[in-house]
């Protein structure tokens, strides 16, 4: 059996209504030379998230159902489906068809071996994907250590990350619990000597929730301290000096044009 290029890697809890919608977005990507692996978290749903997931194992060998023996949580099932994953690059989740074969030929026209994760740009959408709350974002260019510190322009479901490039393997903590979790696993692999670098195309959908833009917010800023002072381990004062560059770019980032 010949090595995939790309490994999908997708948690799954209480996903029997989106999980088949999912899968269809991945099978109808241009570039077909990938396997989606899904992790179902112990899902409390009777086994009918599992159930849609074997309908789809069983029609293509790419698609691989992961069952968890215990609950560890977006961090904890997105680990154990990149310790099981076979391909060079690990991509979080895509919409649109054209992702892989976008994000594909940008990594082929990249010679910087120093930058192991590839992203793009997306749009911002509401919790139907049906009407655009924000404009488009995206932010092209290198990005080191440093600068991710000040802002964090990377989502999660337009990134690819080169396993190749990695040092040592990289993994989500899962003692963060999902907040945040996504952000320090860019900053460990960055950790590393590397970089990220981004491109302009629009190629996926974020659907922002009708609580992101309030509530969500006071725990995203305490989080980020939290990563300041707990995980990176900075002083008061250079904590806060990042949150408040990290609060300013979010402001520039949310502002409705």
């Amino acid at each position: 059996m010949t090595t995939p290029v790309f490994s999908i890697i997708t948690p799954m809890w209480k996903g029997a209504a989106l999980v088949g919608a999912t899968i269809d977005f991945v099978l109808a990507q241009t570039f077909t030379d990938w396997e989606m692996i899904i992790v179902d978290d112990c899902s409390p749903d009777d086994g009918a998230g599992a159930a849609v997931v074997q309908s789809y194992v069983e029609k293509d060998s790419r698609i691989k159902l992961i069952r968890a023996t215990e609950n560890r949580g977006s961090s904890g099932a997105r680990n154990q489906a990149m310790e099981a994953a076979k391909g060079q690059y690990f991509a979080f989740l895509d919409r649109m068809t054209k992702y892989l074969a976008t994000m594909k030929r940008h990594i082929d026209e990249c010679s910087d071996e120093s930058v192991a994760i590839f992203f793009s740009g997306y749009r911002r959408m509401d919790s139907t994907c049906s009407k655009v709350v924000l404009p488009d974002y995206a932010c092209s260019g290198k990005k080191d250590f440093k600068k991710l510190l000040y802002h964090c322009p990377i989502f999660p479901s337009a990134a690819i990350v080169d396993t190749a490039k990695l040092k040592s393997p990289v993994f989500f903590r899962e003692e963060l619990k999902a907040l945040r979790d996504d952000y320090v696993y860019w900053l460990d692999i960055m950790k590393q000597e590397l970089c990220c670098l981004g491109n302009n195309d629009i190629l996926v959908d974020y659907r922002m929730r009708d609580d992101s833009m309030t509530a969500s917010k006071t725990k995203m800023i305490i989080s980020q301290w939290m990563i300041y002072r707990e995980i990176l381990h900075f002083n008061i004062l250079k904590s806060s000096f990042y949150l408040f560059s990290w609060g300013m770019n979010g402001l520039k980032k949310y502002r409705k044009l």
